[in-house]
């Protein structure tokens, strides 16, 4: 990092007040949060959809029955497919697709509030300090308010990787779905068809 950018932080966060603090600690929490669950859930959910992939393609393929490493598999009995069961594994593959997202909703929605509230703390804490000082003059107000407004520039940065995440990673997991979708279609196709009872 550049010196004159190092001093320039410590600088600022020298004539900071506590709550600037607590606003920017709480950012960088949900800034590492916001990477984390990206790398996680991204690997997982394209490990995920690779197998699925596989597994409908074996069935395609003339397979019996999805692959062992299939959500499906935990659904399908020895002797055919249920599509109430099947429809309980979806519901499953659907809340662990989702999994994280609601965070990354959260984080993207309340990271600007969050910056705003520290700039608002900090514009009033300048104010009420120009109110005791003699002189009240642009050059005095314009790099106070300047230097309130890095909170909110803050709140901005985190919110924007996090709602880019909440759409890829929701993105990723309708794939997912969609693949498991199609192997629950292919199984129940697949399903023998019970034979019609004899009228006596």
């Amino acid at each position: 990092m550049d010196m004159g950018i190092l001093d320039l932080f410590l600088n600022y966060l020298s004539r900071s007040n506590a709550v600037t603090f607590v606003v920017l600690t709480w950012l960088s929490l949900y800034f590492i949060a916001t990477f984390s669950i990206l790398f996680a859930r991204w690997f997982q959910l394209s490990a995920w959809s690779k197998r699925e992939h596989s597994s409908l393609e074996s069935l395609i393929m003339g397979a019996k029955t999805v692959r062992d490493d299939s959500i499906l598999r935990r659904c399908v009995s020895l002797t055919a497919p249920s599509p109430g069961l099947l429809n309980v594994c979806k519901n499953v593959a659907q809340k662990n697709a989702t999994i994280g997202l609601s965070w990354l909703s959260v984080i993207a929605s309340t990271s600007p509030f969050i910056g705003l509230f520290g700039t608002v703390v900090s514009i009033l804490e300048t104010f009420a300090g120009l109110g005791n000082a003699q002189s009240a003059s642009l050059g005095v107000i314009a790099p106070a308010i300047s230097e309130a407004l890095i909170v909110t520039a803050a709140g901005i940065f985190v919110a924007i990787p996090a709602y880019t995440f909440h759409i890829l990673l929701k993105r990723k997991g309708y794939e997912v779905l969609n693949l498991i979708e199609r192997e629950a279609d292919v199984l129940l196709s697949n399903a023998p068809k019970p034979e019609p009872k004899a009228n006596l």
